[in-house]
Formats: structure tokens, C-alpha cells, sequence
């Protein structure tokens, strides 16, 4: 089952390959700052915007950055 603490995960393997902060990340992702917060805390989000984060992740990867091997990395499907 994929949850929170995943989403979370790809957060903080984002924020050590980039040295930003939560707030920046969670900026750059939901357009609010405090929505990484919020999750940290015990917050939930819709199916919707989780999928949208880890897309957005997966997009925006370092490319010098590895992505949490337990954690399955989406790909966007390209239109033909």
C-alpha cells in the first residue's frame, strides 16, 4: 500500500539532493508552503494531488539523485 510516509520519503530524498527546505519543496509541488508540514504532522491529501506530487517529483528529479528504491518511480506517458 502506498501511503504518506512514501510521499514523505520522496521529500526528503528530494530536499538532500537539493539542499532546500520543506517549505520550498512544498512550495514548489502544492503552491503551499505548509502542506509538507501539514502531512509531517498527520494531515492527509487527496488521491489526486498525491498522484500530482509524485508526477511532479518524478519530472523534476536531480538528475545526479537517487530515487528511494522501495518506492515506485512513475512515468509519464508520452502522447503520440
Amino acid at each position: 500500500m502506498i501511503e504518506i510516509s512514501h510521499l514523505l520519503a520522496v521529500v526528503d530524498a528530494y530536499r538532500l539532493a537539493t539542499g532546500v527546505e520543506d517549505t520550498t519543496v512544498s512550495h514548489r509541488v502544492f503552491g503551499d508552503t505548509k502542506k509538507i508540514e501539514a502531512m509531517r504532522s498527520g494531515a492527509d491529501i487527496t488521491l489526486g494531488r498525491f498522484n500530482a506530487a509524485v508526477l511532479w517529483f518524478s519530472e523534476n528529479w536531480p538528475a545526479d539523485a537517487v530515487w528511494p528504491s522501495d518506492i515506485q518511480r512513475p512515468v509519464k506517458e508520452v502522447a503520440e
